[in-house]
């Protein structure tokens, strides 16, 4: 049976820990998604899908979600990650990311031209663009950055 997901949440954070993938546990949890199994998804939003404010999943609940992450234990770099949704005029959507060394402005950037280029390359009206960003500077052992859409 194939499922076709009905509501959407955009979350983001960043955090810090003593190991790349602690790090990477804390952001989840501080995004709202830490307790559940992600699903990585690709990168259509389907039409009709409504976009919620908050979600409680069921504690080991399998998510799909569409994500972008990055991990660094060098202390100082600066780490970002950013998340978009462009959406067609049938409200059917694309979703794009990026995470790695920048700054949270410049993977906002990417993300947006990445959009624009996936409805050039679709033929597609690209009428909104919906991106959330973050961005971290590792303090001592490990950050840690998450931006992601998940679909339910």
């Amino acid at each position: 049976m194939l499922h076709k997901p009905e509501q959407f949440i955009i979350v983001a954070a960043t955090a810090e820990g003593r190991y790349g993938l602690t790090a990477f546990d804390a952001a989840l949890l501080k995004a709202g998604i830490g307790d559940v199994n992600l699903v990585r998804l690709s990168s259509i939003l389907p039409p009709g899908c409504r976009e919620a404010n908050c979600i409680e999943f069921p504690r080991g609940a399998f998510v799909p979600t569409a994500y972008g992450a990055y991990c660094s234990e060098q202390a100082g770099e600066l780490i970002a990650a950013a998340i978009g949704i462009g959406f067609a005029p049938d409200g059917s959507g694309v979703i794009m990311e990026h995470a790695g060394t920048c700054s949270a402005a410049e993977a906002h950037r990417k993300v947006e031209q990445m959009l624009e280029e996936a409805f050039a390359n679709r033929n597609r009206e690209l009428q909104k663009v919906q991106v959330k960003s973050v961005e971290h500077r590792v303090e001592e052992r490990a950050g840690a950055v998450f931006a992601g859409v998940a679909l339910w």
